[in-house]
């Protein structure tokens, strides 16, 4: 077991750009940077998406952390063991304070495992391999699975540890609930054991950090005080970095890449993401209420989904939309995070007259209607790409209303289950395919199995993999069956593969940071020269 969580995380960790060793702290320095959205809540249990996740990181911290290079580190936890197949011991890291004064203990691990599991938590997939978890003494916890699971802290570097006195001081023992808009304490207020305080906190307009002088690592940026402001418009965006407003911003629009690496003093980092763009069709609901068919719902005909993938040119979205920053691909996953099978899928070909037939199979001659939801603030051009998929699905006789709005509206809807067709993207946090099948592809089922499968793609046989994969140690087998439960999806056509994106950030000269994969951004790691 041990072996296998070595070969995971080296398999895990992908290209990373560093653009600097670790410079001393020097002379200290205001950071400002942008990026097209703002963050939702300060609630580290609210939202499972990646740019929460990376900002709290900077504040909030888990029992383990990702390093630049991605590997797995110690963190609130200094080391751990695996006592017996199901049961891992946490030795805590002692003289850790929280941002109030607090100190950090066991009993902070045990409840941010129950929050975790609280109604309106987004994280409940972190912790649900965990049968219970038990205090040994105020630095020792063990953790007892449901079964054998090799990878159980790979999920954890973004499971962030709150301070349980603080919570139930300020009645925010559970987590706030994006999809019903309920809030509470720790929505706009933080209290983690991170590098960085939030001391000022304007919703869309900034949020202001300071460092955590009490922070029991050692810091290894030169940062006094940083100002994060969200823009979402492409073109401010740029201009806010090349006029000197910002000292960093991302992502830079795919058009826009050429002008800021030659405007002086700029450049563009350009680099592997590991997030993967995809389509999900609504195989749940009787009826689509959008659709002109008020009886039935074309959706959950798979010779209807095949027809709308074969519809996609995606090489077209890949020319014209990613200008070439994009890679298409047939998995779920990005292929860096699953070499062992990812060269043996391909792609179901671009076939309007293919598309055309098999609707006329399914009894859609004419095509049908119904609605699309987007984000247009989340990901590369997510607008504009589901644009192009309106265009391409229209050209098969599939007529498509697109709803593009800004990511705090529109997980809202969607996370409620409220759509019929939508993109989204997904970088699995544990860098493995249990973590896609789970999530993604399984049945949905209130234990929060199956959680973010939004359209309510369903298939046992699935499912019975997802459970063997998580327990097999035996990296072989354990890679034929996410193999097999893969090919069942692609012939389901249970989801429409699009695109692994690429990361595009722009910097001022003077700035030194490290891109990761993730998309996520450490600031503890940004230094002002």
């Amino acid at each position: 077991m041990r072996k296998m969580l070595l070969n995971l995380t080296v398999a895990a960790a992908v290209a990373v750009l560093m653009l600097t060793s670790w410079p001393s702290p020097a002379q200290a320095k205001t950071f400002r940077w942008a990026f097209q959205g703002d963050l939702q809540s300060l609630d580290p249990h609210s939202l499972n998406e990646t740019f929460l996740i990376g900002f709290l990181g900077n504040v909030y911290e888990g029992l383990v952390r990702r390093g630049p290079d991605l590997k797995i580190e110690p963190a609130l936890a200094k080391s751990w063991q695996i006592m017996e197949p199901t049961r891992w011991r946490f030795h805590l890291r002692r003289n850790v304070k929280f941002h109030n004064g607090d100190t950090f203990n066991a009993d902070d691990v045990i409840f941010s495992y129950q929050r975790a599991l609280s109604e309106g938590s987004d994280f409940k997939t972190r912790v649900s391999t965990v049968k219970k978890m038990v205090k040994v003494d105020d630095y020792t916890v063990d953790v007892i699975t449901k079964a054998p699971n090799p990878i159980l802290i790979s999920e954890w570097s973004s499971w962030y540890i709150m301070d349980k006195k603080w919570c139930e001081k300020h009645g925010a023992t559970e987590s706030t609930n994006i999809k019903s808009g309920k809030e509470n304490y720790a929505t706009r207020h933080e209290n983690g054991t991170g590098p960085f305080i939030v001391t000022e906190r304007q919703k869309d307009v900034k949020t202001v950090l300071k460092p955590f002088a009490g922070w029991w690592d050692k810091p290894r940026h030169n940062l006094t005080e940083v100002i994060f402001t969200p823009i979402s418009s492409d073109a401010t965006r740029v201009a806010a970095l090349l006029s000197g407003q910002v000292d960093m911003m991302y992502p830079v629009p795919v058009q826009d890449i050429k002008r800021v690496d030659k405007h002086p003093g700029t450049s563009v980092l350009v680099g592997p993401e590991l997030r993967t763009i995809f389509l999900g069709m609504n195989q749940t609901d009787k009826a689509l209420p959008c659709s002109n068919l008020k009886d039935r719902n074309p959706l959950k005909d798979v010779r209807v989904r095949k027809a709308l993938y074969q519809a996609i040119d995606i090489k077209a979205i890949q020319k014209k939309i990613m200008r070439g920053l994009s890679t298409p691909s047939a998995l779920m996953i990005s292929p860096k995070l699953f070499p062992a099978y990812a060269k043996d899928f391909k792609r179901y070909p671009y076939d309007p007259a293919a598309s055309k037939k098999l609707l006329a199979e399914a009894g859609y001659p004419n095509g049908f209607s119904m609605c699309m939801d987007s984000p247009n603030n989340r990901y590369v051009n997510d607008e504009q790409i589901a644009q192009a998929v309106v265009s391409m699905l229209a050209k098969v006789g599939v007529k498509v209303n697109l709803k593009a709005q800004p990511k705090a509206q529109y997980f809202k809807k969607v996370l409620s289950y409220d759509t019929e067709f939508y993109l989204l993207g997904w970088t699995p946090s544990s860098f493995d395919s249990w973590n896609v099948l789970y999530n993604l592809i399984d049945t949905r089922e209130k234990s929060g199995r199956g959680k973010f499968n939004l359209g309510g793609y369903s298939n046992p046989a699935i499912d019975a993999l997802t459970d063997k994969i998580l327990s097999e140690t035996n990296i072989a087998k354990r890679d034929k069956m996410i193999k097999k439960a893969y090919a069942l999806l692609h012939q389901d056509v249970g989801y429409i593969p699009l695109h692994q994106q690429s990361l595009a950030w722009g910097k001022k000269d003077n700035i030194d940071l490290v891109q990761r994969a993730d998309n996520q951004f450490m600031l503890f790691y940004v230094n002002v020269k």
